[in-house]
């Protein structure tokens, strides 16, 4: 019974690792195949990490080159040649319109700040940054100055009250004292009004015989 035990064993094993070796043969490709798409997915993973780094590198230095510049138009200049992908490109052509203003060529740096301002695919905090700055651009056409800061005026626009302070600006140099201090009156009670902005509505106020109201105390 033993010798028998011990045959059977023997055989059981044996059909076992033919059973094995058939599954390999049938399906070892899989396991290979599995091996070199994990390694071949990190390499390819790596390799664009350095390409990334590569790139910002690249686009950083150049940044920096141009920002050398001594001359405001020799900046912008430079500043057109550098090139960025993603959120860089539009920080990029922010401080682009930026050295372009600087350098008064309001036209182009206007352009550039649209050109952002209406990206889809750029990032919403720097759209709205663009299309503030653009409407912060010295411009004769004054109709159209005024309905884009109206534009950025509205409830939720998150230069709403900067833009809103804009248009006191303008509502009083076109000779309307009390439109401008109605828009003022209008920034300082907003809740969301920072302290520095406060500050300057208050001080205006003040200068054009505005009285302030009294404190509120319990």
């Amino acid at each position: 019974m033993s010798d028998s035990d011990s045959f059977i064993s023997e055989v059981t094993e044996e059909v076992r690792r033919e059973k094995l070796y058939g599954y390999l043969r049938r399906y070892g490709w899989v396991a290979v195949a599995a091996v070199l798409l994990l390694v071949g997915g990190a390499a390819w993973n790596e390799y664009r990490n350095v390409k990334d780094r590569n790139a910002a590198q690249a686009t950083g230095d150049a940044l920096l080159a141009a920002l050398d510049e001594t001359d405001p138009g020799a900046r912008a200049a430079a500043m057109a040649t550098v090139e960025a992908d993603g959120s860089a490109a539009a920080v990029t052509l922010l401080l682009r319109a930026a050295m372009e203003e600087e350098a008064g060529e309001i036209a182009a740096a206007s352009a550039t700040l649209n050109t952002v301002a209406v990206n889809p695919d750029v990032p919403d905090m720097y759209r709205d940054i663009a299309a503030f700055k653009a409407a912060m651009l010295p411009s004769d056409d004054t109709t159209a100055r005024r309905s884009a800061l109206e534009a950025l005026s509205q409830p939720g626009q998150p230069f709403r009250l900067l833009a809103l302070e804009q248009i006191a600006y303008m509502t009083l140099e076109a000779g309307d004292t009390d439109g401008a201090i109605a828009v003022m009156r209008q920034i300082e009670e907003d809740a969301g009004v920072t302290r520095g902005l406060r500050e300057r509505v208050q001080t205006l106020m003040v200068a054009l015989g505005e009285p302030l109201p009294a404190p509120v105390t319990e």
